[in-house]
């Protein structure tokens, strides 16, 4: 399983509550839709003015041949095209990674 993790920091012109409208409505809506991904999760921090990052976004995908052909695909171009409406591109790291669950007590 490959995990792609962003942390996202929003535009300079909105405040935090119109980017959480904005990344948890409609462009979660759009995300659910990329072909082949198996779990996303959003996580925001619980005090906003401290963090660095106004929410952690992470999207499971099969394989990183999964991950590509999904952001490929139009529906993710669609995705990244949205974010970029109210996500800072060019702030906050990207990372591919391959999870290890070390304790996972939630099951």
């Amino acid at each position: 399983m490959i995990k792609l993790v962003n942390l996202l920091v929003r535009k300079e012109e909105l405040t935090h509550e119109e980017f959480l409208e904005r990344w948890t409505g409609d462009h979660a809506d759009l995300a659910r839709d990329l072909p082949g991904l198996r779990k996303y999760t959003t996580s925001v921090p619980s005090d906003p003015e401290k963090a660095g990052y106004d929410g952690v976004v992470e999207l499971y995908f099969e394989d990183s041949s999964a991950l590509a052909a999904a952001f490929d695909s139009e529906v993710g171009r669609a995705v990244q095209a949205d974010a970029a409406e109210f996500v800072d591109t060019e702030q906050g790291p990207t990372l591919v990674v391959e999870e290890t669950v070390q304790l996972d007590e939630t099951e």
